[in-house]
């Protein structure tokens, strides 16, 4: 099969690209939008909450566009026409969805984000949009808050303060005044923290998460405790129930994950969200190990200040864990 990079190389310039795509020719689409996939992915995430919606929404908007690809103009660059269309196209989704979560423990659909996925964006160059493209804005407690603001809202924060959006840009998307643009994202920001995020995983919260393993596998919940922070927070959804303080957690894993006996599940180290991670197996009737699901962790200070726990075992493969 003909690769993207042949094919692009055999069109040439991003201009002969356009112009064989829309005559017809999918290779030369797939060739003129490939650079754009992952950021554009990136994007979905942060305004849907979900790694499987923006995988739907990535997928929608490229289908869109090719079904369009004679309405670009080529007024902008053809990089902020995709993110036209999958501003528009989360849009909806969220529209369907018909409820805005009320805080972060009503975010049923929310699931972490691969740090290999985030290695993958091309590196940043003048472009606005491509400070998006770097490890900010990604943070899970971040991006749960967003699905809390109503959708014009959202998408206004994240075009205005994520993508570098002029307001007027962002206005004409959303078929609305500059000063509405501008009073939208004063409210955006007034009821979230700075999008900043978290910084790389750093060799210190990898340390707390090896020590987090190693003291889970000796059922040292002693020393579980010591690596919490006194306000540490569990939260596990679809689940609304949230364990607060570190008494509570320990508790909770003391009596319920496997009746106590964290021995017979096993942990590996993983990335998410720009923050540590670990995968999660259980023994199955048969003894063998069987996915389970992933916790990510937010540290603080040398302490873990955060557990967001995702019993789903479909991310095994979103994160490239063997199953």
């Amino acid at each position: 099969m003909t690769s993207v990079r042949s094919i692009a190389s055999a069109h040439g310039s991003e201009a002969t690209l356009l112009e064989a795509a829309r005559a017809g020719d999918l290779g030369a689409f797939d060739a003129l939008v490939t650079d754009h996939r992952r950021a554009l992915h990136l994007h979905c995430y942060r305004m849907l909450g979900s790694y499987h919606d923006a995988e739907e929404a990535t997928q929608e908007t490229m289908l869109r566009a090719w079904r369009r690809l004679d309405l670009f103009e080529g007024r902008a660059p053809l990089r902020h026409w995709l993110y036209r269309i999958a501003t528009t196209t989360c849009l909806n989704m969220i529209t369907a969805r018909n409820r805005v979560p009320a805080g972060l423990s009503d975010v049923p659909y929310l699931t972490p984000y691969p740090d290999q996925l985030l290695d993958q964006l091309p590196s940043v160059d003048a472009d606005p949009a491509a400070v998006a493209e770097r490890r900010e804005s990604v943070a899970l407690a971040f991006v749960a808050a967003l699905q809390s603001l109503p959708a014009t809202q959202r998408a206004t924060l994240i075009l205005r303060d994520v993508l570098g959006w002029p307001a007027a840009e962002v206005a004409e998307l959303l078929d609305t005044t500059v000063a509405a643009v501008n009073s939208s994202l004063q409210r955006a920001r007034a009821t979230l923290p700075s999008p900043g995020g978290r910084r790389s995983l750093d060799e210190r919260d990898r340390e707390v998460a090896e020590r987090f393993m190693t003291c889970w596998h000796r059922c040292d919940f002693e020393a579980l405790a010591a690596l919490l922070r006194e306000d540490a927070i569990l939260r596990m959804p679809p689940e609304r129930a949230e364990f607060r303080g570190r008494t509570a957690i320990i508790d909770f894993f003391a009596t319920v994950p496997a009746d106590g006996h964290l021995d017979h599940i096993r942990l590996q180290l993983t990335r998410a969200n720009g923050g540590p991670a670990v995968a999660a197996w259980m023994r199955d009737e048969t003894g063998e190990p069987s996915p389970f699901g992933l916790m990510a962790l937010t540290v603080d200070d040398g302490r873990i200040a955060t557990i967001t726990g995702f019993p789903d075992p479909a991310l095994f493969a979103v994160f490239g864990l063997p199953g």
